[in-house]
């Protein structure tokens, strides 16, 4: 394509903004000097804390859990306990920044406000003009989930919009699972984890809860105390599951054929609820078919669960009502991730477990609330259609997309070179110099590295943001309690000046932070009945209005057929098995490619970082201690890898260098390490040198658990292990 080109579709008429904005640094209203504010926790967690900040003289002094919330119960865990630590600290940015080295030297010159708005607006503007709006690429992530200042809104969607910008995929987290779920029930919705109390068996399906969300475990422990069996499902034995009364150990990927297995054992039984089936479901005779293909053995085979364990949790789950699920994120990170989701809310269909309280599937809360999203991001702003482009594919997007090509970059909210697959090709796409990059942070991350232009951004206690958990039913209001540290802006700022800088003249773009928050508490939706901003400002959260006695979908549920559909026409519009079933992972299930790399390596959460954030915390890192990958001592024998070994963990993609621990808290076959560390504090690559590029089979989502790898003593003459871009 020539750079000369004329632009593809009209653009947004310039001129001056409609009304002044506030002068630089000048904070957005009076402080408290001494006393207290409500906030929540904005991090990627179901959990969304509610906590208190303590300010002494402009001060945050101290930071605990608001003890009155009902979920979080004033406890915060091992990290955010950190928090004013870690905003405090002595490499958060505080300046604007300009690149003076070369693309991922992290060499850069302060510079203001003015010269770094002027530059991006000046780039953005001439991008516009010579390749079109779509030429732009607005990467954000999780660093923040709140509705005003992060991903939920998100943070600059009106911007881009307006300029006709790629619309940004967020695909990364859960969009598999949540695309599955949907199918079966018609939502994302599940239920409310509260209920997890009433419980009498509850699986804790792919979640590591005590590290991931610490607060659901006080309702699992109250069923536990009324008699409920609780079994961890997980090929690790995690925190979570020295804490269950029962551990299930199947391969990664393997979910979907363990859920099928389970219900076969209820099906050959006889104890599948069939007054449910007859008035709340959609295909169970098809469905039927495809459960009586997976009877235990052929179960066991798959998931390298003993035939033994499956039969008698296949007992236990025919007879005990209610059953819950609590599914995690980490099991839908395979090709077979949609299908595996889908599987398990058509499983509590069978059991008519989502008639009772106490019963179903809690995957997700996200779509409890009814908040008008339309009105915060107005796509209806953008001037024609624009192309998706998924996060988890960012190297692709970077290296290889044309018509137009990416030529801007801005991120905010996400660190991709520590957190993105193919990391390598993730690099070398931020390493064009033709690309501009502008990255919004508060650390000098390893992306951070690549920007031609850095923004210095607040942190949770210096903004106001409205938050909900996808964990529990609760909003969080958060108000500002300290002023910005240095330069820093909101993000929402930054995009008001960036807005005004390039002269754009839609009215909604100036909108105030209590503008943003009105328009999104302004819906009818039920579920907001009573909550205004004044009251949730006055309380500082606010529950949902959902009945918290009574089940979910009592009422039928949200699908065209207003029943739990086994079977399903959006399904087979898309490509997909009409009827629910098992999609085996790629990788995993590849017995040639498993001769030549054995492991099938899973990268799940630390318990001292929140994805790539925290890792640069002294007191946290050390905590965590170097890079480690965990191997079963049957596989240690056969590979010869002995306990504080330094590995070289690799495949075709890449390589990254961590510690051997030899335990049987790992399954054979399974390699464990986890996600987060930056590769300029390690010296080395990371654990997504080596995942590959590829899609789920639902929502475009990346595949973390579909990866297989060798595992060797490492080279220390070896390079290719040493981050070389």
């Amino acid at each position: 394509m020539a750079p000369d080109r004329e632009p593809p579709r009209a653009l947004p008429a310039l001129g001056e903004p409609p009304r002044a904005l506030p002068v630089l640094g000048e904070p957005p209203r009076a402080l408290p000097v001494l006393g207290e504010t409500s906030g929540v926790c904005p991090l990627d967690c179901p959990d969304a804390c509610s906590w208190t900040v303590t300010v002494r003289d402009g001060v945050a002094v101290d930071l605990r859990g608001r003890r009155d919330h009902p979920f979080t119960h004033g406890t915060l865990c091992v990290k955010v306990n950190q928090y004013l630590e870690h905003t405090a600290a002595p490499d958060r940015l505080r300046h604007p920044l300009r690149r003076t080295g070369p693309k991922g030297s992290g060499r850069f010159e302060r510079i203001g406000w003015d010269q770094a708005l002027d530059e991006i607006a000046e780039r953005l503007d001439g991008i516009r003009g010579t390749w079109g709006g779509e030429a732009i690429w607005p990467y954000w992530g999780t660093g923040s989930l709140g509705h005003l200042q992060g991903m939920r809104g998100p943070a600059g969607a009106r911007l881009w919009n307006v300029l006709g910008a790629s619309e940004h995929q967020m695909s990364i987290c859960s969009v598999a699972g949540t695309e599955g779920v949907r199918l079966a029930t018609g939502t994302k919705q599940g239920i409310d984890p509260e209920s997890l109390a009433h419980a009498r068996l509850i699986l804790l399906w792919g979640v590591n809860t005590l590290t991931t969300g610490h607060h659901l475990w006080r309702f699992v422990r109250r069923a536990q105390d009324e008699g409920a069996h609780v079994v961890a499902i997980d090929p690790v034995r995690s925190r979570t599951a020295r804490q269950a009364d029962e551990h299930c150990a199947p391969i990664p990927g393997t979910d979907g054929a363990l859920a099928l297995g389970l219900l076969h054992v209820v099906v050959a039984s006889g104890l599948e609820d069939r007054d449910y089936l007859d008035r709340h479901t959609l295909g169970w005779s098809e469905f039927r078919r495809r459960v009586l293909e997976f009877p235990p053995a052929r179960a066991a085979r798959i998931t390298g669960v003993p035939e033994r364990q499956i039969v008698e949790l296949g007992e236990r789950l025919a007879r005990t009502r209610p059953t819950a699920i609590r599914a995690g994120m980490g099991m839908q990170r395979h090709a077979g991730g949609g299908a595996a989701l889908r599987l398990l809310a058509c499983l509590v269909g069978v059991t008519g477990d989502w008639q009772h309280l106490g019963g179903g599937l809690s995957y997700s809360t996200g779509g409890s609330f009814g908040g008008d999203l339309a009105a915060l991001r107005r796509d209806d702003l953008r001037p024609a259609p624009v192309r998706s482009l998924a996060m988890s594919r960012l190297a692709e997007g970077l290296l290889e997309l044309d018509d137009p090509p990416v030529k801007a970059l801005f991120v905010y909210g996400a660190n991709p070179v520590a957190s993105t697959p193919n990391q390598h090709g993730v690099r070398r796409g931020l390493a064009r110099e033709d690309l501009f990059t502008v990255v919004m942070d508060q650390f000098p991350t390893d992306t951070v590295d690549y920007a031609d232009i850095v923004l210095p951004a607040t942190v949770q206690t210096e903004h106001m943001d409205l938050h909900t958990g996808y964990g529990h039913l609760y909003l969080g209001w958060n108000e500002p309690a300290v002023p910005p540290a240095g330069e820093c802006l909101a993000p929402t700022e930054i995009f008001r000046r960036l807005a005004r800088r390039m002269g754009l003249t839609e009215p909604s773009l100036y909108d105030s932070d209590e503008e943003l928050a009105r328009q999104l508490l302004s819906s009818d939706d039920p579920s907001l009945a009573g909550v205004t901003l004044e009251r949730l400002r006055a309380e500082g959260w606010v529950r949902l209005d959902h009945a918290p006695d009574e089940a979910l979908f009592k009422d039928g549920f949200p699908t065209p057929s207003g029943r739990l559909e086994f079977v399903s026409d959006a399904a087979e519009a898309a490509g997909l098995d009409r009827v629910a079933g098992y999609t085996p992972a790629r990788e995993v299930a590849d017995p040639k490619l498993a001769r030549t790399h054995p492991f099938v390596l899973v990268s799940a959460a630390s318990h001292y970082f929140l994805n790539t954030i925290f890792a640069n915390r002294p007191a946290l890192a050390k905590r965590a201690g170097p890079p480690t990958v965990a191997v079963h001592p049957e596989d240690a024998a056969r590979h010869g890898l002995v306990d504080g070994l330094e590995a070289r963990v690799f495949n075709d993609r890449g390589a990254f260098r961590a510690l051997v621990t030899v335990t049987d808290a790992v399954r054979p076959g399974v390699a464990a390490t986890t996600k987060g560390h930056w590769s300029k504090l390690t010296g080395g690559p990371g654990v997504n040198a080596t995942v590959p590029e590829r899609d789920t089979d639902l929502g475009q989502g990346p595949v973390y658990h579909d990866n297989r790898v060798s595992i060797e003593a490492a080279d220390t003459m070896r390079e290719e292990g040493l981050g070389r871009t």
